[in-house]
């Protein structure tokens, strides 16, 4: 077993170190330890305690005078003295003393210009795969020559802050110091913790050193062109789903780059919600879930260990890990051309919304800065249904920079490749959440595939004055009738009210978000009720 010298770690007296150890090892270590049991077809099944899902209030970021004006502070990037991170970060240490320690050293970002060394550190081997599989795993000769990380990660899921102590909000701390290039987690086992803490520094390191838009968003790409499609959207809202198509190559499906070169995947893994995951509809994820693959708080048969994933008794934040080639598809390694299409992805519960509409650049960038959907229940703790909610760049909680940094770079890359923009709304139709019915997944992928092929552009298209929207009267594979949402509702009163409902959460949200955005990216959106 390769190992590692626990003086690098800062552990003063672990009682074993393990260096990127192979997945079977790890699943060995993982099943020896109580951390999990296999699955009918050899996965991994883990519950991470009341810890289902991310827990913002619990994220932090070290504020120092380097970084101090870079950072657009809120609700969102909370700031915690270097004082209190040191002091959490030494009892985290002095707390692995004695314990098993699992090493990953890993890459994020496909492209090797931009590709970041990360060393996570962890408490539980069952996390360590986690990461194994989620992370860019390096060949051997890359491991050899592996050298210093450039940000460390450490997990201790079993050390409990003390918020009275520590100033933390509760026994969990998520944080991120980006001058000492070091993130701590703990109290927290949910695994995605580690996946967006490392996100949210490649957000904040490539539009700073590399002018690279980082995006919340999955890609897959035409296998004769190689030119690229990006999907953006939040938990939920069909990332994973509709980028994973059999006649396109997945890039990934979560954490993306957009260079001067094209797309670039920042994972070697996906990590996929796993509630109602139905072999029919999503063939390549259900069989993704295989030996090596980590599955979290889903329900099982302890006597035949087959998984029900229409089982929600846990949270209806069941995830599956599995590295990106369990995908049959899937580009290795995780790049592709520029983007011919941008796909924006919302879960609209109000139902008003169409299923598809056409954006110009500055909708584009309102789209962009806006985010709307409806929050899943599950994706954070707390939420049992449909919010709607509105998240910065489809991603808010992990862009640490100002909202217009990433948006005008958006926009100039729409400018420069003439990239098309549709936003999709994979959401509720013939009413709100309650009362209507979501769309229907073939729908959306047909909408999708006219969107990829072009042919979309060959409808008449009709502008929505309400949201002030480019809507299709015709898509192949789709009933007209749904492509205007008020035609879909039978009462077409209560349509309008939802309608200026929603169009006035939008205004509000970007008034009170962005007083100083330019007044052409201001008006690109709705106009219902003015």
């Amino acid at each position: 077993m390769k190992t590692l010298d626990p003086a690098k770690l800062e552990i003063k007296d672990p009682k074993a170190v393990y260096r990127n150890l192979s997945p079977a090892q790890l699943v060995e270590f993982a099943l020896r330890r109580g951390e999990g049991e296999l699955n009918s077809t050899g996965a991994i099944v883990v519950n991470t305690g009341k810890y289902t899902g991310r827990s913002p209030k619990d994220k932090f970021i070290v504020d120092t005078p380097g970084i101090h004006d870079d950072i657009a502070w809120g609700k969102v990037n909370r700031p915690i003295e270097r004082e209190k991170f040191d002091s959490i970060k030494k009892k985290v240490l002095d707390y692995m003393n004695g314990k098993e320690v699992f090493v990953f050293d890993g890459m994020a970002g496909a492209d090797p210009k931009y590709a970041k060394k990360f060393r996570v550190i962890n408490e539980q081997a069952a996390q360590n795969l986690f990461i194994h599989q989620l992370l860019i795993r390096p060949t051997e000769e890359e491991l050899e020559n592996y050298g210093e990380p450039d940000y460390t990660v450490l997990v201790a899921p079993g050390y409990k802050c003390d918020p009275e102590v520590d100033g933390t909000y509760s026994e969990a701390a998520i944080m991120i110091d980006y001058e000492a290039h070091y993130i701590v987690i703990c109290g927290s086992g949910y695994a995605g913790e580690i996946k967006k803490s490392i996100f949210s520094t490649m957000n904040f390191i490539l539009p700073k050193h590399y002018n690279v838009l980082p995006m919340h968003c999955s890609s897959n790409m035409d296998p004769e062109t190689g030119d690229s499609a990006i999907f953006f959207g939040l938990s939920g809202t069909g990332k994973t789903t509709l980028s994973a198509d059999p006649a396109r190559k997945l890039i990934g499906d979560d954490e993306h780059g957009w260079s001067e070169d094209g797309v670039f995947n920042f994972e070697g893994g996906c990590y996929a919600k796993c509630i109602d995951l139905d072999p029919e509809d999503q063939p390549e994820i259900f069989n993704a879930m295989k030996f090596g693959s980590v599955l979290e708080n889903v329900v099982m048969d302890p006597e035949t260990r087959v998984v029900d994933y229409f089982d929600g008794k846990y949270t209806e934040n069941t995830r599956g890990c599995y590295p990106v080639e369990y995908i049959p598809n899937s580009a290795i390694p995780g790049k592709g051309g520029i983007p011919k299409v941008v796909i924006f992805l919302t879960a609209d519960a109000f139902g008003v919304l169409p299923p598809i509409s056409r954006l110009s650049k500055e909708a584009a960038m309102y789209q962009f800065v806006t985010g709307f959907t409806s929050k899943l229940a599950g994706t954070e703790r707390g939420v049992t249904e449909p919010q709607p909610t509105f998240s910065t760049l489809f991603g808010e909680p992990f862009m640490p920079m100002n909202p217009r940094v990433y948006a005008e770079m958006l926009g100039e890359r729409i400018d420069k490749y003439d990239t098309k923009v549709y936003l999709v709304n994979t959401g509720w139709s013939g009413g709100s959440y309650g009362t209507g019915s979501r769309i229907k997944l073939r729908y959306t992928r047909a909408m999708i595939t006219a969107a990829l092929n072009g042919t979309i552009e060959n409808s008449e298209f009709r502008h929505n004055d309400g949201f002030n929207l480019e809507v299709p009267t015709s898509v192949e594979g789709v009933p007209s009738e749904i492509l205007d949402p008020r035609n879909a509702w039978e009462d077409k009163d209560a349509y309008d009210e939802t309608a200026r409902k929603l169009a006035k959460m939008f205004r509000d949200n970007f008034a009170e978000k962005y007083p100083d955005m330019p007044e052409n990216i201001a008006g690109a959106g709705p106009q219902l009720g003015l």
